[in-house]
């Protein structure tokens, strides 16, 4: 049984393609139930020849009679959604809108509240997924309007988690912050795998000999702290023997400020999905902003409160993830 009655995304590029390709595949919604509209021939083309979805020439076709209506464009590009899903609605242009059409957006920056007022659709889900998602490997955060229920939270829920792991905000000011951490952290992993790369090439290894070291240890090393479950310091620490060659290496790390600038590199692409969504960016080390900034409350489980009240000791370390939502 489809997920969906009909599934139409704008756009089809890869992290598009990178939703649809599991979608399909695992029979989570049938081809003929997906419908995908690009401005790029070669896309279209491509998407449909991969995957048997609908191609679709207008974004009146595309929207007609669809239940789930995905925004995979660039943020410059949804305006022209924007104007294109209005003009449906009020009839300027060939085609229609469902009025309990849900609007889920990949879209870096653009808050939900520019959707409902600039598209008229008022069920809006807003998510950050990664490119690891197109293997199966993504995790997405998301947050929507209060009016999906819980039925329709689920479904969101396994489109969502078709392509990796799905993590439910109850603050969409998360959704930014995430956008700075697992939007763009592929991007921060590769620079550091590719300077790992091109010091081992410099010391003499092949390219290839190189690459595969650091794959797999980047791969394990992330495997086994999750593994694991210990902190990520005390894991660290036993790579490190006493006036060794790791202490020798964190220790040059440590002196060019290497945990700084990752954490300034943090807050400066938070601060650009801020702009992007047109909202107050002065924000984080150093930053005098024009209100007070506060990150968003969770709610701390007892166990937590009590932990905290002891002075921090006493307790077992251990707190409830409050992004999950099951």
């Amino acid at each position: 049984k489809n997920v969906y009655d009909k599934i139409a995304f704008i756009g089809g590029g890869k992290m598009a393609e990178a939703m649809i390709a599991p979608l399909v595949k695992t029979s989570l919604q049938s081809a003929d139930k997906v419908f995908v509209y690009d401005t790029s021939c070669k896309v279209l083309k491509h998407v449909e020849s991969t995957y048997g979805i609908v191609r679709s020439d207008t974004i009146g076709e595309c929207l007609e009679s669809s239940d789930l209506i995905v925004c995979a464009v660039k943020p410059q590009n949804c305006d022209v959604v924007f104007d294109a899903i209005s003009d449906l609605k009020h009839g300027k242009l060939e085609g229609s809108v469902r009025n309990d059409a849900t609007l889920l957006s990949i879209v870096a920056g653009k808050p939900i509240e520019d959707f409902v007022r600039k598209s008229g659709i008022t069920k809006v889900v807003r998510s950050m997924p990664n490119t690891p998602a197109t293997i199966g490997k993504g995790v997405t955060v998301w947050t929507c309007t209060e009016n999906l229920d819980e039925t329709e939270q689920s479904r969101i829920q396994k489109v969502l988690g078709s392509f990796g792991k799905e993590v439910y905000v109850p603050d969409e000011s998360f959704i930014d912050m995430a956008t700075s951490i697992s939007g763009s952290g592929p991007a921060y992993i590769f620079l550091l795998m590719e300077a790992m790369i091109d010091a081992g090439v410099h010391m003499g290894f092949n390219r290839e000999t190189a690459t595969i070291l650091v794959e797999e240890t980047l791969l394990g090393s992330t495997m086994y702290a999750m593994a694991s479950k210990e902190h990520l310091a005390s894991l660290k620490n036993s790579v490190t023997s006493p006036g060794g060659t790791t202490a020798s290496a964190t220790y040059e790390l440590e002196s060019g400020r290497f945990r700084t600038v990752v954490q300034d590199a943090i807050w400066a692409c938070y601060r650009r999905s801020l702009e992007m969504g047109g909202r107050d960016s002065n924000v984080g080390p150093g930053r005098i902003s024009s209100r007070v900034y506060q990150p968003p409350k969770l709610e701390f489980p007892d166990l937590y409160l009590e932990h905290l009240q002891n002075g921090g000791n006493g307790g077992n370390g251990k707190t409830k993830d409050t992004a999950n939502k099951k």
